[in-house]
């Protein structure tokens, strides 16, 4: 049996899940506007395996998500992480964020775009067939009513951004699945165990979150 430990915090949803063998078995997460991560990461991790009846020896590795999002989460996340790495010697394994929300949605046909709220009108953005594979890396973005005008067939869209952004994605291909709001530790569990099976893991001393933090667009300013 391999369990591994899966963390989500990029977002507002703070997310422990526990798999074994790349299934899911048991997931407490807490989604709250004051990003209270670093209070409840911990609690949620013992909480975990104290309801799975194991202990941190028995865990194979652990599984973080990587990013994009919050600066403040991913730290939280990351370090929680690497820090039980550390301490077991066990594996760091990293999960893109924006294919762990996309995971959320079970369908046959389509793309699939995954947003997580920056500002204003931006977003960080990718796209997924219904197979979860990617077909645009990941972007920060300014979204106007222009955004993904290229596409034909139907594209579906998750994320923290519906209420700002539906109003400027209007097309009749483009559909809002509002109630797919945040990343889950739960989504991880298969990527998490196919990155395990390939020896996909990270330096625990080196791993940085994939922040995008040298999106800096601004609106334009006034003139005259």
């Amino acid at each position: 049996m391999h369990y591994i430990l899966n963390i989500e915090t990029a977002t507002k949803n703070c997310s422990v899940a526990l798999a074994k063998d790349g299934q899911t078995i048991l997931c407490n997460e807490i989604a709250e506007e004051g990003y209270s991560h670093a209070e409840q990461l911990h609690v949620l991790i013992e909480k975990t395996l104290l309801e799975a009846g194991i202990c941190f020896q028995d865990l194979k590795a652990v599984a973080v998500s990587q990013g994009p999002g919050s600066y403040t989460g991913l730290r939280i996340g990351v370090s929680a992480a690497k820090g039980l790495c550390f301490t077991l010697d066990i594996p760091l394994i990293a999960v893109d964020t924006l294919q762990v929300l996309a995971s959320q949605v079970k369908v046959t046909e389509g793309l699939i775009v995954p947003m997580i709220d920056a500002r204003r009108m931006e977003v960080y953005s990718a796209i997924f067939n219904s197979k979860l594979e990617k077909r645009r890396e990941v972007r920060a973005e300014i979204i106007t009513e222009n955004s993904f005008d290229t596409i034909s067939g139907t594209v579906y869209f998750v994320g923290d951004c519906a209420d700002k952004c539906k109003a400027v994605l209007t097309k009749p291909n483009f559909i809002f699945l509002e109630e797919i709001k945040y990343p889950s530790a739960k989504e991880m569990s298969v990527l998490s165990f196919f990155k395990f099976q390939n020896n996909e893991f990270e330096d625990v001393a080196y791993f940085e979150p994939y922040y995008l933090k040298d999106f800096m667009i601004t609106t334009s300013k006034k003139v005259g």
